[in-house]
């Protein structure tokens, strides 16, 4: 019997390291449907926040926030959902695109407003719990100025570099056609309010050039290596193919790609992301293990999955073991 067992658990084991994370949040339309993913490691669980669609039945519940939690990040349950606030007309027609940030034992999720066009931007909330969340009394935090840029900002990306706070946003051209990346900062104290967040240069920081970025630079997520910051970014607009490019800056400011092709590419057709992988978050977690999570779908989005997949570090560039 020993031995039976014994057997059973060599056997197994492989095939759990090899098991791969496949979420899709049903609870709004259906069928599986959740993009935007980011996660932490907060109080003993892992947390991940993503959009989720409007209600089938009722198109005016507007792009929401869920949550869902794990212990092995394969393995999800949703356990939340973050919706707008009652009376605050910044966020009534939807919030969406989650990034979280672990501060002094909160949880500190920076989120876009959706549905207002141009005038889309960042918002912020605080939590004990990771579930329950308390608005900045300043939102919206933050929108873009300047004559190379639309106003609008999306897709926050939060962390601290060099004692201040940087945060990478998308916008878009004053022809709200090409879509990139800008920065703003704010000083190591800062309760990320409104009054605390400035352009660090009042231009792009990163534009769509190469040929598989199309018009769109866009879901900026950031890892800490060595003293310099790694971008890990969509190329593309939404299954145009959209994929995953990396670049990687030593001020936070100024940044070069690594690579001309894509990091992470669409899959073949036929497969579950052949119509793109997209909207990157680059998780590290406390063992400093890193991991790309990202969404996909095979049919033009009419679901959405997400994924992850572990990220190694040779000579100071990431790479993945095929």
């Amino acid at each position: 019997m020993r031995k039976s067992i014994l057997l059973f658990l060599l056997l197994a084991v492989p095939v759990l390291l090899q098991a791969q994370m496949m979420f899709g949040d049903t609870t709004r339309i259906g069928i599986p449907f959740s993009k935007d993913p980011h996660v932490v490691n907060f109080k003993g669980r892992y947390l991940m926040y993503y959009s989720i669609p409007p209600y089938k039945d009722n198109p005016a519940s507007g792009w929401n926030i869920g949550i869902a939690e794990s212990h092995d990040l394969i393995r999800w349950n949703k356990v939340g959902e973050i919706t707008p606030v009652p009376g605050e007309d910044y966020e009534k027609n939807g919030l969406c695109a989650p990034g979280a940030l672990v501060k002094d034992g909160k949880v500190n999720l920076f989120y876009q407003t959706y549905g207002n066009g141009a005038k889309d931007a960042i918002c912020h909330a605080v939590s004990e719990d990771g579930i329950n969340f308390k608005r900045n009394p300043t939102n919206p935090i933050f929108r873009p100025n300047g004559d190379w840029n639309c106003g609008r900002a999306i897709d926050a990306e939060v962390c601290e570099f060099k004692g201040k706070y940087y945060l990478y946003f998308a916008t878009r051209d004053k022809d709200f056609k090409i879509q990139m990346q800008g920065v703003a900062v704010a000083p190591g104290d800062t309760d990320f309010s409104r009054d605390d967040w400035k352009l660090a240069i009042d231009e792009a920081i990163l534009y769509p050039e190469l040929t598989w970025e199309g018009e769109c630079i866009e879901g900026a997520s950031i890892a800490k290596k060595n003293g310099k910051l790694f971008m890990f970014y969509a190329g593309a607009y939404n299954n145009a193919p959209q994929q995953v490019g990396v670049a990687v800056s030593k001020d936070g400011i100024h940044w070069e790609r690594l690579f001309d092709k894509p990091f992470m590419p669409n899959g073949k057709p036929g497969e579950w992301n052949s119509c793109e992988s997209g909207h990157p978050h680059l998780f590290t977690d406390l063992d400093g293990r890193t991991y790309l999570f990202y969404q996909g779908n095979n049919d033009y989005g009419k679901t959405w999955l997400i994924t992850n997949v572990e990220v190694f570090w040779k000579k100071g560039k990431p790479y993945l073991k095929k």
